[in-house]
């Protein structure tokens, strides 16, 4: 490699996790308001494996924002390298992490270098390393979007009204479908944070984990189902979706909410007669609330669960894994 190239993962064509190719490619130069970021760990998100699968337009967008060959990747935790004469805030050698131009596909994080926005950055938290603040940027803003803040006035693809958190306290109860996810268990940490009860949803495997963050109640789905055991419920955040969303809505209380992290599983009718408020946000890159929810994770309030993690040169290896789905926590590919 030469002074100016670096290795990155590409695709360049669409289809399975061995489409992902470790090459060499030019590092890439900040623009105005960027900086150029030397990757210890890129976090693995749904996005990167819809966009390997041919997924080229995002929600709310009318044409594709890709051209092949394309550098996958949206979250990174890495050491700023170099910074646009018209950046403040960050200087050479600052450890960050970020979300990065997020919603569209052009993060290009599965690199050892890459161009950020500084407005997508939040100083690393010192307590924890690259790999766990490489997990928590999608993740974390999407957990933090739905339940705390969604912090930008920009429209959701998913619907009209602007999404508007429920106000989470002691009084109420939150029930996390997916709850040993990405989302969902950050999800768990923030609602516990605001006080709030938590009942946690997922499979058998992960019940003494979520305990452990903090759930009040545990839900086995493969042995249970929700809706037969809690009726109570305030605010109903489903990572999932699918078809199992809809009887989620018997779990909750007239007047509660469910908040689908990915929307369409569920008929407005039908919440309509519960008399629930079905809600949804789109995550978008937030270097401020980056910030907010890094002081959680600099005194241990929230923590990052690594599901696993794997060489960049083994990009392959992490989509496979996410594909094997049950994951806890998060996939993470590290860069140094």
């Amino acid at each position: 490699m030469s002074a100016h190239t670096m290795r990155a993962v590409r695709l360049h064509e669409h289809g399975g996790p061995d489409v992902l190719r470790y090459e060499e490619v030019p590092i890439p130069e900040p623009g105005p308001g960027e900086v150029l970021v030397r990757v210890h760990a890129a976090g693995v998100n749904p996005p990167d494996w819809y966009l390997r699968d041919g997924m080229t337009t995002m929600p709310g967008e009318w044409k594709s924002t890709v051209s092949l060959p394309v550098i996958p990747g949206t979250d990174v935790s890495g050491v700023v390298e170099t910074v646009a004469a018209d950046v403040e805030g960050f200087a050479p050698g600052d450890e960050i992490f970020g979300l990065l131009r997020f919603p569209s596909f052009k993060g290009s994080a599965y690199a050892e270098y890459v161009a950020a926005p500084a407005s997508d950055l939040a100083h690393k938290p010192a307590g924890i390393d690259h790999v766990h603040a490489a997990g928590a940027p999608m993740a974390g803003l999407t957990a933090w979007q739905f339940l705390i803040d969604v912090g930008h006035d920009h429209p959701s693809p998913f619907q009209e009204a602007r999404h508007q958190p429920t106000a989470l306290d002691a009084d109420t109860t939150v029930l996390v479908n997916g709850a040993a996810g990405g989302v969902g268990h950050l999800a768990l940490q923030l609602a516990k944070w605001k006080g709030a009860r938590v009942i946690a949803v997922a499979s058998g495997a992960h019940a003494s984990f979520l305990r452990e963050l903090g759930a009040d109640r545990f839900i086995d789905y493969t042995t249970s189902r929700p809706e037969e055991l809690v009726n109570d419920v305030d605010l109903v955040l489903d990572t999932v979706g699918g078809p199992g969303s809809a009887s989620l809505l018997r779990t909750l209380k007239r007047g509660g909410a469910q908040f689908p992290v990915l929307p369409g599983g569920v008929g407005e009718e039908e919440a309509a007669k519960l008399g629930i408020t079905l809600s949804s946000a789109q995550v978008r890159s937030n270097g401020a609330q980056l910030a907010e929810l890094g002081r959680l994770l600099d005194t241990g309030t929230v923590e990052v669960a690594i599901d696993s993690t794997f060489p960049l040169s083994d990009a392959r290896g992490a989509h496979e894994r996410a594909a094997r789905g049950h994951i806890r926590g998060k996939i993470v590919l590290t860069a140094t």
